[in-house]
């Protein structure tokens, strides 16, 4: 029986989503969280990794199990008797035999918040990038319409390895709100390289302060070298949603992180 679940993480404590040595990732924690459950190890297949530090409203993992293991409805409360506290099974439903939580998955959604005041605040000193620099909300704007579309994002992105990667993507588009001084970028797009979001979120925030000018931004998108390489701290980020063939992409549809 294929299981689909609904994850939504805090990831200060963890080194990403995917398993390592160490065995403090969230697939670590899950699949341990499984192997309780089932008395063997349960593969856990997530829609796509988180780095160390970023959070989650809502990721996307699938599992094989034996279908009379345990009821459906009692897999999300017997997993999160299994779990540390910061990471949460929000729902777990039937999937078909060909679902794939990475391979289905159409597009991916998420959100980078700022703080943006003289002040941290302290509620928000995990969860936010504290930018106390005057923010411009034109200069905001104009440098979210230059990244949506389909471009080559290499001079946006950090290889993992050396082997040659594809790093044009379509982003559908990117959202700005200003709720006082809360800043949130909404990434939605049908897939992202590593920092991709991070990086392509400092360079929004630093032509928004003044630091970087827009020909800049557009000389490096095209030329695919950076002309800065900042990435923006991980704890701003969250997954918000992974979108599939069902989902609605909307953005006010997707699950949000508390504001």
């Amino acid at each position: 029986m294929r299981l689909k679940l609904e994850i939504a993480y805090h990831g200060g404590a963890f080194e990403g989503w995917q398993s390592q040595a160490a065995g403090n990732t969230i697939q670590d924690h899950l699949e341990r969280a499984f192997e309780a459950l089932c008395g063997n190890r349960v593969v856990v297949h997530g829609a796509g990794r988180t780095d160390s530090g970023v959070h989650a409203a809502a990721q996307c993992a699938h599992v094989d199990v034996d279908e009379d293991r345990l009821p459906l409805r009692a897999w999300t409360p017997a997993l999160n008797a299994h779990l540390p506290e910061d990471i949460r099974v929000i729902e777990v439903s039937a999937a078909s035999g060909d679902f794939h939580a990475r391979f289905s998955a159409k597009g991916k959604i998420y959100r980078y918040t700022v703080w943006n005041h003289p002040v941290m605040n302290p509620l928000l000193r995990d969860r936010a990038w504290h930018v106390p620099g005057n923010v411009d909300p034109i200069y905001l704007r104009e440098a979210c319409a230059l990244f949506t579309g389909r471009h080559d994002f290499a001079a946006f992105s950090l290889r993992r390895t050396k082997e040659p990667e594809q790093t044009v993507r379509t982003i559908t588009s990117i959202h700005a709100e200003i709720h006082g001084p809360q800043i949130q970028l909404t990434f939605e797009g049908e897939g992202f390289l590593h920092k991709m979001v991070r990086m392509l979120s400092a360079a929004v925030i630093r032509h928004a302060i003044g630091k970087v000018g827009l020909q800049d931004l557009k000389t490096s998108l095209q030329n695919g070298a950076p002309t800065f390489g900042l990435v923006a701290p991980a704890c701003g980020l969250s997954l918000a949603g992974v979108l599939y063939e069902d989902s609605n992409s909307h953005l006010e549809n997707v699950a949000a992180w508390p504001k």
